[in-house]
């Protein structure tokens, strides 16, 4: 397995994840995907025998991102490196692809002199197992909201410092 940069050509690979996902992410199309690349600070993908099986997105603070999730920590941290999504497929998901992905991302951000890392993950319904992952980094509640629809989601943080 191995880590790289995102091409435009990893977009219907990115596209099938996370549709197989969606559950547990919010939709995405190939235009939307389009935007958030054009605005993402870190977006890599995890190439197995060369095909993508997993990928991670972040944004830094700044961005035009609408989300409500990103929103929220715009509000309340002046710098910060946010994930908006990652995606390991199922058949690599527990053989370290994500851990490798978020290990890349936190060297990346202490790299840029941050030292926040924010995500969120469901918690009605829950997602207990990215509530696992997420404490194994460090992460830590900072707040929680519902978003429209009713799910709501655990404000997450990860101190670098």
């Amino acid at each position: 397995m191995r880590l790289r940069a995102y091409l435009p050509d990893d977009a219907p690979a990115v596209l099938a994840l996370n549709a197989a996902s969606v559950a547990v992410l919010s939709p995405l199309d190939d235009l939307q995907l389009r935007a958030l690349a054009s605005q993402a600070a870190y977006h890599r993908v995890a190439e197995r025998d060369g095909e993508v099986v997993a990928f991670l997105l972040a944004l830094r603070e700044g961005s035009a991102y609408d989300s409500p999730n990103y929103r929220w920590f715009v509000a309340r941290y002046p710098r910060f490196l946010y994930i908006d999504r990652v995606v390991v497929g199922a058949g690599e998901r527990g053989g370290g692809v994500g851990a490798a992905l978020y290990s890349d991302l936190f060297a990346f951000a202490r790299a840029a002199g941050l030292d926040t890392v924010a995500c969120e993950f469901d918690i009605d319904p829950p997602n207990a197992a990215s509530a696992r992952f997420h404490a194994r980094f460090g992460f830590a509640e900072a707040g929680r909201q519902r978003l429209p629809g009713g799910k709501q989601v655990s404000l997450q943080v990860a101190s670098l410092g």
